[in-house]
């Protein structure tokens, strides 16, 4: 935000105007883009967080995961996926394939399209996320334009109420809300855009490892098409 409000007063060297009296020229719309900002900043943090390899697919899961269905214990690797404790994209995805595996008749004959399915819910779900990063960075070139038709209209005001005759420093006001509120909107909006493409960008990278990853745990699975037992789960080591 302070970048923001930094090169709006530096546009203006030798007025005398400062940052937040600009900021105050632009009324409540600049207000809410001022709002909005501090939200994408807070949804840009959180991504960086979520969106990490070591957090969707922590190398110690898959190596216990990959320890456990090389034995053949589907059971317990069902259950490590559940335990919260582990609680990650590649545990929920695995957890519900092999669920689904295990009340099927038809075995492991399913568990492809189960891991599938229970993938695009995952990645549908992480796309969901970057929704709202999306919204604000649509809506904020709005607002700009918003505080301009207003900034003009109370220009026009301004000259009909002057009967024509309305002198630049009476009209400056209703100028600078216009400019000003246009200027703020797009040093918004095209960061968040940049921010949301990065993302989205991001979880198809990670998504295809998480294929890739999940592709190489499952591989000792007995996809012969018999059910799944209680025991080592029906699975070959």
């Amino acid at each position: 935000m302070t970048p923001m409000l930094n090169t709006l007063a530096q546009d203006a060297p030798d007025s005398g105007v400062s940052a937040l009296e600009l900021v105050a020229a632009g009324g409540l719309t600049a207000y809410a883009i001022i709002a909005l900002s501090v939200v994408a900043a807070a949804l840009v943090v959180m991504h960086m967080v979520q969106l990490r390899r070591s957090s969707l697919i922590p190398p110690d899961v898959v190596d216990e995961l990959e320890d456990l269905l090389e034995r053949g214990d589907v059971d317990g690797a069902a259950r490590y996926c559940r335990d919260e404790e582990h609680d990650c994209a590649l545990t929920r995805i695995l957890d519900a394939g092999l669920t689904r595996c295990k009340r099927s008749v038809f075995g492991w004959l399913e568990l492809k399209s189960a891991l599938e399915e229970a993938g695009q819910e995952q990645v549908a779900r992480l796309y969901r996320s970057t929704d709202w990063l999306g919204l604000i960075a649509a809506i904020a070139p709005m607002l700009g334009l918003l505080g301009t038709v207003i900034g003009m209209v109370g220009a026009f005001d301004t000259i009909s109420a002057s009967a024509g005759f309305a002198r630049p420093d009476q009209l400056a006001g209703d100028i600078s809300k216009a400019l000003v509120t246009t200027l703020m909107g797009l040093f918004l909006a095209i960061p968040a855009t940049a921010a949301f493409t990065y993302f989205r960008n991001r979880i198809d990278a990670l998504s295809t490892e998480i294929a890739a990853t999940i592709e190489d745990l499952t591989a000792p699975l007995d996809t012969s098409g018999a059910a799944p037992g209680a025991g080592a789960g029906g699975a070959s080591a």
